[in-house]
């Protein structure tokens, strides 16, 4: 067995920087455990996020687990993704005054591998986030001004198996260490010229699963329907979370004012994922996809100085394409074309009002000259507001890349 060199150089470079994962900017991140990802990749993300019924020899599909005993017995997949983001913003406040603000963001965003194991199973493994957390801004409050910044998020480290049990149906799991900081800081500033920092810091490390199962049947020799089904069990959330008063202005040491254990104390909801596919020809492949979480169900994070959240069941509704001409010929012709929406009622919740976020992609899949390697670049288009018309709303510009390695891993030495 002998391992292409340029594959172990890439994955040690970026394993290196795999908790830096792309910063956000959006104040709804303060809210829970911040915004949460999906795990789609690059290509995914193009096509509105879908990927339950998804599976392919030459793609890593974090989405769904059972995907991995599509790995072809001699492929070794290396996938990685960066993005680049803006996010234009504005709120109307009670008296009509309008202000807006614009942030630009990025960094890495997930970086996979995937390897055969034989001719019927399959294995990944990666660095993908959960959740995100990235803010700033400020408010006058009376006899003074208070300013709330947060920034971190919850990683997850997987290890994942899939098997094919019969023709068509294959069964498997991602088994998660999940870990990080969230910190959200709020500053007091009075006229008198006192400053205290308040901070909250939520660390987590815990361990998840998730399953997955898919199937998939061919109708006569040009079309195939799939079908996939995803469930994360809900579980109490392990770690601990503490908030400190630092006086900024006085010679005193740091005050702990409130601490606590996170298990019995907050909570991960369960999630189903579910999807439909059709592929033609190898060519042309659409899928839908539903996504529903409880998130109404589960306990929150009560700190002192620091108010709980109230959760909404979080749902998302995806659909998406790709479609690539010919697998031969001219290189424009081997060129994957793909598109896609989704629209998403966040768990987020701002006092009575929820969260909602709707978006748009299209990208493209380029294959590298003489080469398996497939370079998707795409741009996303998101807006995100609350309810209440008077409430932030922002709009979202994100170009994505992504890299996918795909590289023999076994070479067969000639009997001569």
């Amino acid at each position: 067995m002998k391992i292409n060199r340029k594959i172990l150089v890439a994955f040690t470079i970026f394993l290196s920087a795999a908790t830096a994962f792309g910063q956000i900017s959006s104040p709804y991140s303060k809210f829970g455990y911040g915004l949460l990802d999906n795990n789609a990749t690059s290509a995914q993300t193009q096509m509105g996020g879908v990927g339950y019924a998804m599976s392919s020899g030459r793609q890593i599909n974090v989405m769904n687990p059972a995907s991995y005993a599509s790995a072809d017995s001699l492929t070794f997949l290396f996938d990685m993704g960066v993005n680049f983001s803006s996010n234009h913003s504005s709120e109307l406040s009670a008296s009509g005054v309008k202000s807006s603000d614009t942030r630009l963001g990025g960094g890495l965003d997930y970086i996979t591998l995937q390897v055969p194991i034989g001719k019927r199973m399959g294995a990944s493994l990666g660095f993908v986030p959960y959740s995100s957390v990235g803010y700033s801004f400020g408010s006058e409050i009376e006899n003074g001004l208070n300013e709330r910044q947060g920034e971190g998020g919850i990683n997850q480290l997987y290890l994942g198996f899939a098997g094919r049990i019969f023709k068509g149906f294959s069964l498997g799991f991602n088994a998660s260490y999940m870990f990080g900081n969230i910190i959200n800081d709020v500053t007091v500033t009075t006229d008198a010229g006192s400053q205290s920092l308040f901070e909250q810091v939520i660390q987590v490390r815990d361990f998840r699963i998730q399953l997955g199962a898919q199937y998939k049947f061919d109708i006569g020799r040009d079309h195939r329907i799939g079908a996939g089904l995803v469930y994360t069990p809900g579980k109490d959330l392990l770690g601990k979370a503490w908030v400190t008063k630092y006086d900024i202005n006085a010679d005193e040491k740091p005050d702990t004012v409130a601490s606590a254990r996170l298990r019995r104390n907050a909570e991960l909801a369960e999630s189903w994922g579910a999807g439909l596919s059709y592929e033609w020809q190898k060519k042309l492949l659409v899928e839908a996809d539903f996504t529903y979480q409880p998130w109404s169900k589960v306990k929150t994070l009560q700190l002192k100085e620091f108010q709980g959240t109230n959760f909404a069941d979080r749902y998302k509704i995806a659909l998406g394409g790709s479609f690539t001409p010919s697998q031969r010929g001219n290189y424009f012709s081997r060129v994957t074309y793909r598109l896609g929406g989704f629209y998403n009622r966040d768990y987020i919740m701002v006092g009575d009002h929820n969260v909602k976020e709707f978006g748009v992609g299209f990208g493209f899949g380029f294959p590298a000259l003489q080469s398996k390697t497939l370079i998707s670049l795409g741009v996303e288009y998101r807006h995100r507001a609350a309810t209440d018309s008077h409430l932030l709303k922002e709009n979202y510009i994100n170009v994505r890349l992504g890299i996918n390695f795909n590289e023999l891993w076994f070479f067969q030495n000639k009997i001569k």
